[in-house]
């Protein structure tokens, strides 16, 4: 018996939930004949839902039948003087021309909230609804004037960015966040909507003002975290860094904000300004590892900057900083980096293999001995002891399977392979490595497997792309001029060839390295004119949009190849960034 019974309250349960969902489809398709008798026979069947009756006063509504709905509208207020109903009545008579008793009814509903201030909720939302906005407005404030512990300010905030007024929306948005802390990445969600990465953009003035005016009359730290990130959005970084000390100076507690902006500042190559922010956290920070972390990061940036003239005192500081913290698994990137710098920079490689060979006798993770052995065998790349580096990435591969550092250590022995003319092997592991997890290592790995398979056919005994994985060696090696030399034979001896296109690339990547950017234009143009058709078409127009926007200060060329890239490639990885780049261009906010 009990079964029955759940059988047919299921079965009535299910016939109610279609009835519902036919009678909104008839509603959204403008068949509101159907849509009337459906919600009559809902409405009767379910006198305690108000939402078909709403639904139902729509319905009249929508086909004019303004006295049918009237009557509806008005046997539900004689239950009960709510607040939506007679905002409901009102617009009912708005719908009839009728402003004089719309307004009746609208400032009526209003009044309701005198009795009772929490009412604002369902009055200031059903006027959302209807588009009626300074009504919504009016509720909202005269609900927190009456209490004013209730917070509408989200709420107005959202009004008053759908009307455009976009003062008392930055306004609304931030009393909203005085008390409700815990939204304020919410509300730099909606603030980036608005705001553009040019600081002189009107809606960015405004925002900087109020927030400045917060700072003074209100002194509490969040005005200054969120000054701070509308600066970092505005790539101001110097003055971002003015807030961070700010914060940092009142708290005393952690650095962790200011490392961030740091690396945020060093990605963007401002690298002068992101070595202040490492040397503040080094004179400030009592915590060993974060002093380590910074010290390794300003050497980082002074070694990108150094002259050959400075190496000698570049190499004191690396030894310096190495044997006052001692060597030890927390230097470790420190020790990797310095025998990076005796590589690749002072061109010392017996002096860097034996500095690391030192390294791994110390007790390390499995992950730290991995890394030490991927910069060793790069260095042995460096010296082409190809074998010898061939052991160490192996070695990775087998201690650390399936990590993002063993398919980077597969895709080198792929690279070493190919270093020395072995193409079939280096081929076999790229092919391994094109699901990697790392898409970073993918890309590379498809890149390199199609450079091979491209060109190995083309030519039987595969002189240009010998040639051509010779001046990629040479680039490694920092022996840029001689790459570019062997990239020019290339270009001149194998024109018909399929490698032209990558060596038209490689050679202007080389030329920027140099900063050699009327060269580089040269072939990003070549490449563009003759190889439209090619797959490195967006590579070289998105790396031509960047060298005109950033190098040669034309952003009109620049827009023009970055709006190419949005309506002609929108598969290309270039895509997102040149979008954004467009934007910012162009003027736009940043989202």
């Amino acid at each position: 018996m009990r079964f029955l019974i759940l059988f047919f309250f299921l079965l009535s349960l299910n016939t109610f939930a279609q009835d519902d969902i036919v009678a909104r489809e008839y509603f959204k398709n403008g068949e509101f004949e159907k849509a009337l008798i459906s919600y009559k026979s809902l409405a009767k069947k379910n006198k305690n839902n108000s939402s078909y009756v709403i639904q139902l006063i729509k319905t009249h509504q929508q086909l004019e039948q303004y006295a049918e709905a009237q009557t509806l509208i008005e046997d539900q207020l004689a239950k009960r003087a709510y607040g939506p109903y007679i905002i409901e009545l009102g617009y009912n008579y708005a719908l009839q021309k009728d402003t004089v008793n719309a307004k009746l009814n609208y400032d009526k509903a209003i009044q309701k909230i005198e009795t009772n201030a929490n009412y604002a909720y369902g009055v200031g939302r059903r006027f959302e609804s209807l588009s009626l906005l300074d009504e919504a407005i009016t509720t909202y404030k005269k609900a927190m004037e009456l209490k004013p512990e209730l917070n509408f300010n989200m709420q107005l905030a959202r009004i008053y960015g759908e009307q455009g007024n976009i003062e008392k929306m930055f306004n609304s948005y931030i009393n909203f966040s005085e008390v409700n802390e815990s939204y304020i990445n919410n509300i730099k969600r909606e603030f980036s909507t608005f705001i553009s990465e040019n600081g002189t953009n009107e809606n960015n003035v405004i925002l900087r003002k109020i927030l400045l005016k917060k700072i003074q009359t209100n002194p509490s730290l969040i005005w200054n975290e969120m000054l701070s990130w509308l600066f970092i959005q505005q790539k101001d970084y110097k003055k971002a860094f003015i807030q961070e000390k700010a914060i940092y100076k009142r708290e005393l507690a952690s650095l962790d904000r200011v490392e961030e902006l740091a690396l945020i500042t060093y990605n963007n190559k401002k690298n002068n300004l992101a070595k202040q922010m490492f040397q503040f956290i080094i004179e400030n920070t009592q915590d060993i590892d974060t002093k380590i972390n910074a010290h390794y990061n300003n050497l980082k940036i002074e070694t990108e900057l150094a002259t050959k003239k400075e190496y000698p005192e570049l190499n004191k500081k690396y030894l310096n900083t190495i044997n006052e913290f001692g060597r030890f698994a927390n230097t470790i990137d420190l020790q990797i980096a310095y025998a990076h710098f005796l590589a690749f920079n002072e061109n010392k490689t017996k002096e860097a293999i034996s500095f690391l060979k030192e390294s791994l006798k110390l007790k390390l993770t499995t992950f730290n001995l991995a890394k030490l052995k991927l910069e060793l065998g790069d260095i042995l790349v460096l010296e082409e002891k190809f074998n010898e580096a061939l052991i160490y990435y192996t070695q990775i591969q087998r201690s650390l399977k399936n990590s993002t550092l063993s398919q980077e250590a597969r895709f080198k022995v792929a690279k070493t392979s190919y270093f020395k003319g072995d193409f079939k092997w280096a081929e076999s592991q790229l092919k391994i490595l094109k699901s990697s997890t790392s898409q970073l290592t993918a890309n590379d790995a498809l890149d390199l497997k199609l450079l091979i398979s491209d060109n190995k056919l083309d030519d039987s005994l595969q002189v240009a792309l010998k040639s051509y994985a010779k001046a990629d060696l040479l680039a490694f090696q920092n022996r840029k001029d001689e790459a570019i030399t062997i990239l020019g034979s290339i270009l001149k001896n194998h024109k018909t060839e399929a490698i032209i296109p990558q060596t038209l690339l490689k050679q202007a990547q080389l030329f920027e390295d140099k900063q050699e950017f009327e060269k580089a234009k040269d072939n990003y143009e070549a490449l563009i004119k003759n190889y439209k058709e090619g797959i490195l078409i967006d590579d070289a127009i998105f790396a031509l949009a960047e060298i005109y926007a950033d190098k040669l200060a034309l952003p009109e060329k620049a827009k023009e190849l970055y709006e190419i890239i949005i309506f002609n490639h929108a598969d290309s990885i270039y895509f997102v960034e040149a979008r954004k780049k467009f934007r910012a261009l162009r003027g736009d906010s940043i989202n």
